[in-house]
């Protein structure tokens, strides 16, 4: 089994499930429910991919405080090897406040931790014993941005594969440098807002020829509509599983689980798209990223099903 080191943020999600009214200054909103989680794209990813039994390690920073307690006993039980993390005293483990409902969520997010992270951190040994790297949330990763491109050659020179989720820009105007970060990318695995805002493109097929560099896999999660990439210049698309939904939190990290395990376990492109497609429906059942994301019988049984 190959062995992932998944390097980016760690935060709690605290979620809140409502009915799809989301709030405007000045007025209140009532939800129905409420749960405190891990989240955080890079850590939700990581738990994923345990889940279906990848052996997997982390690396980022927390806070020395009560919630990068919480976050790391998290993963810890999950699984999945910490003791990569740093805790500094001087910073504060990030915070997302999301407001969701069935179909569609609003974020609110204190980065803290999130932006400390950078290149000088993972020196080349701490790559070693490890067969893929992942990196999600560019844009948000501040400290480590610059530097990406550089981690991703490093990762190739010690024979690993790389793949990135790049999470949205919020500031929306989706430089150039990411693009150049991809010709070090293995595989790609942005939402369809992403992949039109990286490859400046309104139509998400030509936002795929426009991202072919030759060598990334470019994949676009597309939510309910499944996920699209191109094979040989050509279009392939697999459909969302039919589950009904509860939260999307975190369904974008959850493929990129599915998909993974599955492309390093040397299946069929078809097959890590399905992967990916139904550990992405499935997450989205209970409350938060991490809360009911698919064990690997439950992924199998769910892609048996839909072949």
């Amino acid at each position: 089994m190959k062995r992932v080191l998944v390097v980016g943020e760690i935060n709690v999600d605290l979620v809140l499930q409502g009915r799809g009214v989301f709030p405007t200054p000045g007025k209140e909103i009532l939800v129905d429910d409420f749960l405190t989680t891990l989240g955080s794209a890079s850590a939700i990813c990581a738990m994923g991919l345990a889940r279906v039994g990848t052996p997997v390690a982390f690396m980022g920073k927390v806070g020395a405080d009560a919630w990068g307690d919480y976050c790391l006993e998290t993963m810890r039980s999950a699984g999945i090897d910490v003791s990569r993390v740093v805790r500094e005293a001087g910073l504060k483990t990030g915070v997302t406040v999301s407001i969701t409902s069935p179909r569609d969520r609003a974020l609110v997010s204190f980065l803290g931790a999130t932006t400390a992270l950078r290149g000088e951190d993972i020196p080349d040994g701490m790559l070693g014993g490890f067969d893929h790297l992942h990196v999600s949330s560019y844009f948000m990763q501040e400290g480590l941005r610059p530097a990406c491109r550089a981690l991703f050659a490093r990762a190739h020179r010690a024979g690993l594969s790389t793949s990135l989720d790049p999470g949205f820009d919020p500031s929306e105007r989706w430089e150039d440098d990411l693009v150049q970060t991809l010709r070090e990318v293995d595989v790609f695995l942005p939402n369809e807002v992403e992949v039109m805002g990286v490859a400046r493109c309104a139509d998400i097929p030509e936002a795929l020829r426009h991202l072919d560099n030759g060598r990334t896999r470019v994949v676009a999660k597309l939510g309910a509509q499944g996920c699209m990439t191109l094979e040989a210049g050509r279009v392939l698309q697999v459909a969302a599983y039919p589950v009904e939904p509860l939260d999307p939190t975190g369904a974008g990290d959850s493929f990129d689980a599915g998909f993974l395990h599955a492309w390093l376990g040397g299946l069929s492109l078809l097959e890590c798209l399905r992967w990916g497609s139904a550990c992405g429906s499935l997450s989205t059942r209970g409350l938060g990223g991490t809360g009911r994301q698919a064990d690997r019988a439950e992924v199998e049984r769910l892609v048996q099903s839909g072949s």
